[in-house]
């Protein structure tokens, strides 16, 4: 009953505002918080960071962070619940692909060894996978570097057998037995090893740098209609970035970061190590467009080639509408 009566309420005061011709007024409109979803990834959690010292509001940005496992992050954003979510490159492109148009506006990172395929006890190497079941989010970012590292061995995709799973769920998969190996990223893949006593990971993001970049991506629509916004957003990120790095000042970054995880200060310091973050100037040197993965671009070819060929997406996707560089230099 009161809900409805709210509603009603809410109503009335809608159909006032359009009686004035108030209700689609910019000062209105304005009043919305930046909708941006985030998870548990280093380059990402250090948002919170700027969230819990106000620094966002300092720079006149009214930004509303909302906490998802990543996946669900992903399936909002693409269902039209937030103006941004924080992914990789590639999943970027899984999102666009798929329908839900996006544009990469900014690097939070690159993985730098927090990704990772993980062994059961037993298994020392990639090429131990051979005719063996490995488990992980079919079509997402750990599919790509285990394809990635099976290439560089002369080995293919059939020569696994792939058990789709959620990245949060593969720390029982691999307990359970039923697969050889996994894909995960920290601190998923630590829980797995820590669930299965001699587990080890076989291949990383380190053996391959560039190969996933961790970035903020937007709706066109939203960045269309408040892209001065934005850039103060984009324009906040160097102050998280000094504060984390700083040896002064990064006992506080970490417990912040820990806390939100739910994970003490040295694992999460640890799991920092496997994360580049990159300030603005480094990823404005990323975001030009080259070969090779020390681009964005360059990165993003080699994913959007891997999400056709493996149907993730039917058609290979027009990356100069995924990055929008500009921002990074206030633009």
């Amino acid at each position: 009953m009161r809900l409805s009566m709210i509603a009603a309420l809410r109503q009335g005061a809608a159909a006032g505002l359009l009686a004035l011709g108030l209700a689609a007024s910019p000062a209105v409109q304005a009043a919305e918080p930046l909708r941006i979803g985030y998870s548990d990834w280093p380059g990402w959690v250090a948002w919170q960071v700027a969230i819990e010292k106000g620094w966002l509001k300092e720079a006149g940005v009214e930004a509303k962070f909302e906490w998802f496992d990543y996946s669900a992050s992903m399936d909002a954003f693409s269902a039209g619940k937030l103006d941004a979510v924080t992914c990789t490159n590639g999943d970027a492109l899984v999102m666009g692909g798929n329908g839900a148009k996006n544009v990469m506006i900014m690097l939070t990172d690159y993985s730098n060894g927090n990704d990772m395929i993980v062994g059961k006890p037993g298994v020392k190497a990639l090429a131990d996978l051979k005719g063996k079941k490995v488990g992980l989010e079919v079509g997402l970012v750990e599919h790509l570097l285990l394809i990635h590292g099976l290439t560089k061995l002369g080995l293919k995709e059939t020569d696994v057998t792939l058990v789709n799973a959620k990245t949060n769920e593969t720390p029982q998969v691999l307990a359970s037995g039923d697969v050889s190996a996994i894909g995960a990223w920290q601190p998923i893949a630590g829980q797995a090893m820590k669930g299965a006593a001699g587990a080890k990971p076989l291949y990383t993001s380190a053996d391959v740098p560039g190969l996933i970049y961790d970035v903020v991506t937007v709706s066109p629509a939203s960045l269309a209609a408040r892209r001065a916004e934005w850039i103060k957003f984009v324009g906040v990120w160097d102050k998280v970035v000094a504060y984390i790095e700083d040896p002064r000042t990064q006992p506080d970054a970490v417990a912040i970061m820990a806390a939100k995880v739910g994970i003490d200060a040295p694992t999460f310091t640890r799991f920092l190590k496997g994360t580049k973050l990159l300030t603005l100037a480094e990823g404005r040197k990323v975001m030009k467009d080259a070969d090779g993965f020390g681009s964005l671009y360059g990165s993003s070819r080699y994913a959007d080639a891997f999400n056709v060929k493996y149907e993730v997406y039917k058609t290979a996707q027009d990356l100069k509408s995924y990055i929008d560089p500009g921002l990074t230099d206030g633009k």
